[in-house]
């Protein structure tokens, strides 16, 4: 019976099943912005990463040296 009916009246469109497919893109933009974010992140450290440690040291050596010594007299 549906043998006899093929190729004959007017053809509709079918709307595709795209849900799936969304969800998937979305998911994948997600993680991409979440990685371009974190390697942007990690450059940022990495630029600014002896100058933290420069700075880091001196005020280290201040506060822990340097200040009790005043303070004590011993300098």
């Amino acid at each position: 019976m549906s043998e006899e009916n093929q190729g004959s009246g007017v053809p509709t469109v079918v709307k595709p099943q795209m849900g799936t497919i969304d969800n998937t893109m979305k998911s994948i933009e997600y993680r991409a912005q979440l990685i371009a974010r974190n390697q942007k992140l990690d450059s940022g450290v990495a630029a600014a990463g002896m100058k933290g440690f420069a700075i880091g040291f001196v005020l280290t050596v201040l506060f822990v040296l340097i200040l009790p010594m005043i303070i004590w007299q011993v300098l």
